[in-house]
């Protein structure tokens, strides 16, 4: 019998229930827990470490509970500090460990603290109800409409600190999405489920959101960090490179949803002769094929059985190049990487354009086709091979 998996909260959860339980301070209650309403309407009862009154205001700390989500976050202290003010509503604070937002094209505009807008409407949510017992249709009415209703009721600051965030944002997307100087509060409704790879797939697209937002209509999707590396030493712009780690499937579709124009597949033969059989969930343990792809492009090119059998029996795509170099057959490569634009051309029915530049560990290139040389001068440079 498989085991349960245990759900948990967001780093936004852990602000909310710090906030409802600096405000209960301030109120005269001291609370070990406290229970907020999730945006789903799910009930979550949060532990509180501490609450304290500081020089800022009222501070809370809380401990972020991921379950058996393998999120970074979880068993880091989030500290969210209220302090009343006289005017402006709930006004929103990064302490630290908090990023700040530098590009456009994310949910939360240039400037401001990364706090995104479920966290936001969860901190509102719960402050509001602290001034208004009597109500609960605050959890039920559009974020605008909760900021207009506290900016009526209730003024205060309310700065979030994760000191863990500083170091821990250097293991996430956040430098490239353009969010500076520590880690995100994020979550959508405020429960965290162990969806891990679902989760993780779409905290990939906004760096898509990110670019476009930048200017580009033609992107560099690159599966992995070899990929990303000859790409910045071709000249290729950094704005708009996107990585897409496993999931080029769900990435290729995000992009045609967004009205991408181009797409050019820069990456290892090993991820991108996947794709060229079809395969656009790259895991290994999901979806192979590379050694057949070999196999099969360097047999139709006019490779003998014993070469062939010498592929399929290789431990990995790096031990087959040498078979194809004696053989002469360099010009498969670009073979592979033709069906690779041609399978996910295919995958998105013909919205997008996409090219293919394949290279191997030690960043040489092995092959790229016609569509990767035309977007690779639709970025200004032109590719010689």
């Amino acid at each position: 019998m498989s085991k349960e998996l245990r759900g948990g909260y967001t780093t936004g959860a852990c602000a909310a229930a710090g906030a409802k339980a600096a405000v209960l301070y301030m109120q005269g209650e001291y609370c070990q827990s406290v229970r907020i309403i999730a945006l789903d309407g799910t009930p979550l009862d949060i532990p509180v470490k501490n609450v304290e009154e500081t020089s800022d205001g009222v501070c809370a700390e809380i401990v972020k509970f991921s379950g058996d989500d393998p999120d970074i976050t979880n068993g880091v202290s989030v500290f969210t500090t209220v302090k009343m003010t006289e005017s402006g509503g709930i006004v929103y604070k990064a302490g630290e460990g908090i990023g700040h937002v530098t590009k456009a094209g994310l949910s939360v505009p240039v400037g401001e603290p990364s706090i995104n807008p479920g966290p936001r409407k969860l901190i509102a949510q719960e402050i509001y109800k602290l001034f208004n017992k009597d109500t609960d249709e605050v959890s039920a009415v559009p974020l605008e409409n909760v900021i207009e209703k506290c900016f009526d009721k209730v003024n205060c600051e309310v700065t979030i600190s994760i000191p863990a965030g500083v170091e821990l944002s250097k293991r996430t997307l956040n430098p490239i999405l353009g969010v500076e100087g520590g880690i995100s509060v994020i979550g959508t409704t405020g429960v965290l489920r162990p969806m891990s790879e679902e989760a993780f797939k779409n905290s990939l697209v906004p760096q898509i959101e990110v670019a476009k937002a930048a200017g580009f209509t033609s992107l560099v999707y690159v599966p992995g960090k070899i990929g990303e590396r000859i790409a910045v030493k071709w000249g290729l712009p950094e704005n708009a490179m996107i990585q897409t780690s496993n999931f080029m499937g769900h990435m290729l579709e995000a992009a045609s949803e967004r009205e991408i124009k181009e797409i050019l597949l820069f990456g290892h033969i090993g991820k991108l002769a996947k794709v060229a059989c079809g395969v656009f969930h790259t895991h290994n343990r999901v979806g192979d094929g590379r050694l057949e792809t070999m196999a099969a492009y360097s047999a139709a090119e006019g490779m003998p059985a014993e070469g062939v059998k010498r592929i399929l029996s290789a431990n990995t795509t790096e031990d087959a190049l040498p078979v194809i170099e004696e053989y002469g057959l360099q010009k498969v490569y670009n073979v592979i990487a033709e069906r690779a634009s041609i399978r996910a051309e295919r995958f998105l029915f013909g919205k997008v354009k996409v090219g293919t530049v394949m290279v191997t560990l030690k960043g040489e290139l092995l092959g790229m086709d016609e569509n990767a040389k035309d977007i690779c001068r639709s970025f200004g440079k032109e590719i010689k091979f």
